[in-house]
């Protein structure tokens, strides 16, 4: 079985399996720090009381509710609904289909892309790093310098998707030549630690996104509310140049999740980052694969 680093295991220790959907009282729903006045400022990133963790180009989630908290205070900031394996497979088929269409659009066009997603991040900075700071636990001036490495690096791809070539080789057949040229390598899986909530994340996807690839990324638990806000500011990027939403897909979720992600062929390449102890268990689970890999 894959555990939790002990560091995730604090936070994770507080999530809850409810009966029904969202069924709370109405006492505890008035706590949650999202509907105190000084926090109005989290439904500026588009996150309630209850939030859906599942992103496929529709929101969803059929899993466990858990209720995030502030480490500083202690106290609950909303909840999130992870993900069923259920929408693990329907997510995971999603994303395959979208690829087909990604990957046939030029470099430069899927550079645009990241570049806008680059600029919409731009606009949140202040909002999101003050996210971070409060699930996470930084700094605020790291929370908002975690978000602005996520710019920089859709920057830094910008221009790498003009600069994706290949050598050309002499060839010992009279008039030929050997072209090297990159194509994408599928879909791309992301899993993410609970310290680096956002610039592991954008490291991987805008290098990912430039060269044709789409990516499910699963966060930590702990920082569920923050993967859902980042997803929502790129979705809407997607949605604004009628592009599959799939392309960049979220599951919140746990263990079992990451297991999926890990053991399944269809996940053609995986970046992993926690703890050494849990990167020794997926390290062995990928390679059980190897043979399998297309």
């Amino acid at each position: 079985m894959w555990r939790l680093p002990r560091a995730l295991c604090v936070h994770a220790a507080k999530t809850s399996k409810l009966p029904g959907p969202w069924s709370r009282p109405a006492a505890f729903m008035s706590t949650l720090l999202i509907n105190q006045p000084q926090y109005a400022w989290l439904k500026e990133l588009g996150l309630r009381e209850e939030n859906e963790g599942v992103y496929n180009g529709s929101w969803g989630g059929q899993g466990e509710v858990i209720t995030t908290y502030c480490p500083a205070n202690n106290e609950p900031i909303a909840r999130v609904r992870q993900a069923s394996v259920a929408d693990y497979e329907e997510t995971i088929k999603k994303a395959r289909e979208a690829w087909k269409i990604w990957a046939d659009i030029p470099a430069p066009k899927r550079g645009e892309i990241v570049r806008q997603i680059g600029d919409a991040l731009r606009e949140k900075i202040q909002v999101l790093g003050s996210l971070v700071s409060l699930e996470m636990g930084k700094i605020l001036v790291e929370g908002v310098g975690e978000v602005q490495e996520y710019v920089d690096i859709c920057d830094y791809a910008v221009g790498l998707s003009r600069m994706i070539g290949g050598p050309i080789l002499p060839s010992e057949r009279p008039g030929h030549a050997l072209i090297e040229q990159w194509n994408p390598v599928g879909l791309v899986g992301i899993i993410t630690a609970f310290n680096f909530p956002v610039a592991v994340y954008g490291w991987n996807n805008a290098i990912a996104m430039i060269c044709g690839n789409v990516c499910l990324w699963k966060g930590a638990p702990t920082t569920s509310l923050i993967s859902v806000a980042v997803t929502k500011i790129i979705a809407k990027v997607l949605e604004d140049n009628k592009l599959p939403g799939a392309i960049c897909s979220l599951t919140c979720g746990g263990a079992d999740i990451g297991t999926a992600m890990a053991k399944d062929e269809r996940v053609n390449l995986l970046s992993f980052t926690g703890s050494t102890q849990v990167g020794k268990q997926v390290a062995l689970m990928v390679q059980e694969r190897f043979e399998q890999w297309k």
